[in-house]
């Protein structure tokens, strides 16, 4: 076989992935070339990279899908070689022929192993053939009581989107016209299928490696069944609880279906298994996947590498590297869970994780990013690898507990809670973990905020009596006492929960501020970045930074953000009752059917969808009543806060209880980045 020695490489993606694979380039001394949009111009993939080439424009329709773009910026560049990473044009057999027909390598799987595995139902069929167990087709048409609940799935695309489950016979039409609607525009192909929904399965996937020489690794398996959305949230490898059995009967179903397309490269075949341990064969994804850390820690390979072995025309060693010990990984995401996993916007002043052995971090940002509206909201992956599982989760919920991350909400404590529940520690995994327990997940801790509170206006106070120039040497001293001088208040608001908190304290004539009315608190350092308070007998430390009219405070354990408010409410910054603003920076996609002021409105009526982060917004009718005023349109680009419309509210109409708002998988004909 022709051997293709790759000099330069140019990876048809952005973020984390993008600077994932140009880690490994540096390693083997190959040239990176990046590709960005007018939106990451800054961004870190394009700050890595040995090259970077603009695709003009902001819209991932605009740049990365452009397969035309890229190709030719691999030829400006000089690049032999193209990586499509995950997402955007990844398993696009039509961008994988362009690649090859350019004269360049392509990293990836053949292009007929693309085109047949692309339509889930065809693959289905072809994997039936292979002797991969498979859940029995259900026609719609035909469809019975004793076939519910079903699960109706677009035989295109990923990401949740075109799914729906049908747990009544009166619903199944709708279902499968909104199901067909859907999927034709995020996919460009209506068609939808049906199978039997299968109760508290789990997500169980092999990884596949193989060559040009009929070598076929099956890397163990990842358990990925932490979703929110049909998206994960928390992998793991291997799957715990599967006895061996079950293991061989994946491995071998994952090498069957390899080989029944002529698979090369690194691809992961995907399974449900059933609460009684069966399982069925759900699709194969012809590309890296997101959670491949986990494999990589487990069996000591790194899969990037192997891929561009494999693409120059290496063989695999025929022996399957042995595994050891367990990983388990994280999705750190700029999103607010408590309010249906609304993706959050703005600036990242703080990444930071703690490095220890066995700790990796693979991240697209740095603090003094900005997190756009443009593309999935996934900050970074936290990877976690030790002898036992109960190693590997304690490390992990460890690092992420004292990472220190400011500026959008994420969801960070979500995946602190997530990793030291109770049925996540015993391995009762399924897909509806996050239905069943999202409430107590996200649900105020046990944390001290008013402790933390005062921290911050201690260090508030201390920068403010601060003269010029060098930062002050920290005060220390002992327990405070009354003094005359009069109590002075400061005003913070909790984020995002909006708890108000007034902190009272003296600044005697030393100008070091001490709380007032705060027994069993003692001082020990206050200095404008670092407070520490013994309270009860228990010292604490409290780090701080500052944005504006923001303060993030770290301790043991919690981390907290409050904004600082005026001692006094100024009634002008008020909004009128019924104002709806947009909760953050997005496109107006549609209004409701007839909305124009003068209107009549339901209480929690769809009125205006939003667009952002791949996601879609609907705002509500806080209550019933009349709408006065419409200040969006569709097409419109509106930031965080901006007045959308006004409802007038009839006295006599209930209002619903105010809530964020409701999103949805964005139907654009965009694939996820982080599928």
């Amino acid at each position: 076989m022709r051997r293709d020695v790759i000099h330069s490489l140019l990876v048809a993606n952005r973020g984390e992935i993008a600077c994932r694979i140009f880690r490994t380039c540096r390693d083997l001394g190959i040239t990176t070339v990046a590709v960005y949009s007018d939106a990451d111009a800054g961004a870190l993939h394009v700050r890595e990279a040995d090259l970077a080439v603009r695709l003009p424009g902001a819209a991932p329709a605009d740049t990365y899908l452009r397969g035309d773009l890229v190709v030719a910026a691999a030829l400006a560049a000089g690049a032999d070689a193209v990586h499509p990473g995950y997402g955007f044009l990844s398993e696009n057999a039509a961008f994988a022929a362009a690649v090859q027909d350019a004269g360049l390598t392509w990293v990836g799987p053949p292009v007929k192993a693309i085109e047949l595995m692309a339509s889930k139902t065809r693959a289905k069929e072809l994997m039936g053939g292979a002797g991969v167990p498979l859940l029995a087709p259900v026609d719609p048409a035909t469809a019975g009581e004793d076939d519910l609940p079903l699960l109706l799935k677009a035989a295109s695309g990923g990401g949740g989107r075109g799914m729906r489950i049908v747990r009544e016979l009166g619903s199944l039409p709708g279902e499968l016209l909104a199901a067909a609607a859907e999927a034709a525009s995020a996919f460009g192909d209506g068609e939808v299928f049906a199978e039997p929904y299968v109760e508290r399965g789990r997500h169980v996937e092999v990884q596949v490696m193989a060559d040009a020489y009929d070598t076929v690794w099956a890397l163990g398996t990842r358990d990925c069944s932490l979703q929110r959305r049909h998206q994960k949230v928390i992998e793991e490898a291997p799957a715990p609880g599967l006895d061996e059995g079950l293991r061989a009967r994946l491995h071998d179903a994952a090498v069957a279906a390899a080989r029944a397309v002529g698979y090369r490269g690194a691809g992961t075949v995907e399974f449900l298994v059933s609460a009684e341990g069966q399982p069925y064969f759900l699709e194969m994804n012809t590309r890296l996947q997101v959670e491949h850390p986990v494999t990589e820690a487990v069996f000591g390979v790194d899969l990037v590498a192997l891929q561009l072995r494999v693409a120059e025309g290496d063989p695999l060693d025929p022996v399957v590297p042995a595994a050891s010990g367990h990983a388990v990984e994280a999705r750190l995401y700029a999103e607010d869970p408590a309010r249906d996993w609304q993706p959050q916007t703005g600036a990242l002043l703080t990444l930071e994780v703690p490095d220890a052995p066995g700790l990796r971090l693979d991240t697209g940002y740095t603090g003094g990013d900005t997190i756009g509206v443009h593309y999935d909201p996934m900050l970074a992956k936290v990877i976690a690898h030790a002898p036992t599982r109960t190693e590997a989760v304690r490390l992990l919920a460890g690092a992420l507990e004292r990472a220190r991350i400011h500026g959008p909400v994420t969801n960070r404590e979500l995946l602190v809670r997530s990793l030291r529940h109770p049925d996540f520690a015993a391995a009762r995994l399924d897909t509806g973990f996050y239905d069943r327990h999202l409430a107590d997940l996200t649900a105020p801790g046990a944390g001290d905020p008013a402790t933390a509170a005062l921290a911050a206006a201690l260090a508030e106070a201390v920068r403010a009596t601060a003269s010029p120039g060098p930062a002050p040497t920290p005060t220390r001293f002992g327990a405070w006492r009354n003094l005359p001088s009069q109590p002075q208040v400061k005003r913070f608001r909790s984020e995002p929960d909006g708890t108000e908190h007034e902190i009272a304290y003296r600044t005697p004539r030393t100008g070091t501020p001490e709380p007032y009315d705060a027994p069993g608190v003692r001082v020990l350092v206050a200095a404008p970045d670092r407070v520490t308070l013994e309270r009860d007998g228990v010292t604490r430390h409290f780090d701080l930074a500052r944005d504006r009219d923001r303060l993030h405070v770290d301790t043991a354990g919690a981390s907290y953000t409050f904004t600082a408010l005026p001692r006094f409410t100024d009634p002008a910054t008020q909004t009128d009752p019924g104002s709806l603003l947009a909760p953050m920076p997005g496109t107006v996609v549609r209004l409701a059917e007839g909305l124009a002021p003068g209107a009549p409105v339901e209480a929690g009526q769809p009125l205006i969808w939003l667009e952002a982060m791949k996601m879609e917004h609907r705002i509500l009718a806080p209550a019933s009543g009349t709408l006065t005023a419409l200040h969006a349109a569709p097409g419109h680009q509106v930031e965080v806060g901006a007045l959308l419309a006004v409802v007038q509210e009839d006295p006599d109409a209930t209002p619903v209880t105010a809530s964020a708002p409701a999103s949805v998988p964005a139907p654009a004909s965009v694939p996820e980045e982080n599928a």
